[in-house]
């Protein structure tokens, strides 16, 4: 093996990156060099790089370690060269950054492994960035972390696994998406073309705030996105994910994702976002703490499109108006709520697919097409709004059990209202404080 090049400066730096070093070991911290590129092959590690600008560009079976990059917060800290076809395997180990980490599949790419144990994005500044994907009206801001395979081919496959990875800080959460994994849709939020391959993708802390303008209707972010093209065994938030801005979601999936667990609380500050929402294709999903919303039109958990085999959650709180506690659009064949079921709010403006919508702080809303063969809850279903429902059912349950019942507290507010196929909860009880306790509407 052989004997690391000792770096102590930029000018030091710039010639082992000119001589092709095989290892570069960085002492202390080197600041006013221009970007550099590994060669092939060249490990990178120890130190503290600061930019200017750009960050590490690697090209092909690279190691990063112990390292930290720091560049302007909008810029690109590590990121890989587009002109290689293959860029055999790209390590991260315990890498932390000021700025993005951008992996992205264009131009000649179309091939790689990428291995990530431990990542550190700790601010960096999405919201300029021009390349988005587009899907269910609206577009989604990259994330601190991004692995995008952007190739239109359907032979062009990036394979990865990822762990240990931080985004943000309660004090500086980046601007944009936390992070964000995918390959490449259509203008639908499709697949179609390159694919990511990932094993495991695994999380700890994540602050994010978009920063997107209110009113905003057709942009997005998300704290953890899996996107279009993405095809994940196990994602596992094992820190907790806090969004704070307009629209930003907590965790979003347009991929195909076998398993989903979330080990801690999942948090949405600001308005229109929602805990967890699904628009496509997911095995099972568990999430073993709080789910809770506070900004209007922040919805805890939507399923939307694709489809969902399980779904199990500890408790799910919103507390503001237009902010439902879970909506379905889409079968569900097992829904399980550990603990309650609750909505604080009134009527209020959510953003759904593209459009600001007028919604009810409604506790759980089967829409139709969302029927469901079994709901379970350990606590109650309630809501604390004035002149809502605490429980809309437009589509069949076969089975309920809420131990808690369910329960409607605000003024002129209905417990249970019926319509369509639905059918009013068997063996449940149900009580509004002002209002009526089932409801039929033709």
């Amino acid at each position: 093996m052989s004997e690391p090049r000792t770096v102590t400066n930029a000018e030091e730096l710039q010639s082992a990156v000119a001589d092709g070093a095989p290892i570069i070991e960085v002492t202390g911290t080197i600041t006013g060099s221009p970007r550099i590129v590994l060669s092939p092959g060249t490990t990178l590690r120890g130190g503290r790089l600061e930019f200017g600008s750009k960050g590490v560009m690697l090209t092909g079976d690279n190691i990063l370690e112990d390292v930290e990059v720091i560049v302007p917060e909008h810029e690109v800290a590590i990121y890989a060269d587009t002109s290689v076809a293959d860029w055999g395997t790209l390590n991260l180990r315990n890498v932390t950054t000021v700025g993005q980490v951008a992996l992205v599949a264009t131009d000649q790419a179309r091939s790689g492994h990428i291995a990530i144990d431990g990542l550190a994005v700790t601010a960096a500044d999405l919201r300029g960035r021009f390349d988005r994907p587009r899907g269910f009206g609206v577009e989604a801001l990259q994330g601190g972390l991004t692995i995008w395979n952007r190739q239109p081919e359907a032979g062009a496959a990036i394979t990865a696994e990822v762990t240990g990875i931080s985004i943000g800080t309660e004090q500086t959460p980046v601007r944009g998406s936390g992070v964000f994994v995918g390959g490449h849709g259509t203008d639908e939020g499709k697949a179609s073309g390159g694919t990511l391959t990932m094993t495991r993708l695994v999380t700890g802390e994540i602050h994010t705030d978009g920063g997107i303008p209110a009113g905003a209707a057709d942009l997005i972010s998300g704290g953890v996105f899996v996107i279009s093209g993405a095809h994940v065994d196990e994602v596992v938030n094992e820190g907790p994910v806090t969004t704070n801005g307009q629209n930003d979601m907590v965790l979003d999936n347009w991929g195909d994702v076998r398993s989903w667990t979330a080990k801690a609380p999942i948090t949405s500050n600001g308005p229109s976002g929602i805990g967890f929402v699904n628009f496509s294709d997911i095995g099972t999903l568990t999430v073993t703490a709080p789910i809770q919303t506070f900004g209007k039109g922040a919805r805890g958990f939507n399923l939307y499109d694709g489809s969902l085999a399980e779904a199990n959650f500890e408790s799910i709180a919103t507390h503001a108006d237009g902010s439902i506690g879970i909506q379905l659009s889409r079968p569900l064949p097992k829904l399980r709520v550990k603990g309650d079921i609750s909505t604080e709010g009134g009527t209020g403006l959510s953003l759904v697919k593209g459009v600001q919508m007028t919604l009810k702080a409604v506790a759980l809303s089967i829409k139709p097409g969302g029927s469901v063969e079994e709901v379970r809850v350990g606590g109650a279903i309630t809501t604390a709004g004035d002149d809502v429902v605490t429980v809309e059912i437009a589509d069949t349950v076969d089975s309920w059990d809420v131990a808690g019942g369910i329960i409607a507290r605000g003024l002129r507010s209905d417990g249970v209202q019926v319509t369509a196929s639905g059918a009013a909860p068997s063996g449940v009880s149900v009580t509004a404080e002002n209002g009526t306790g089932i409801t039929e509407v033709e």
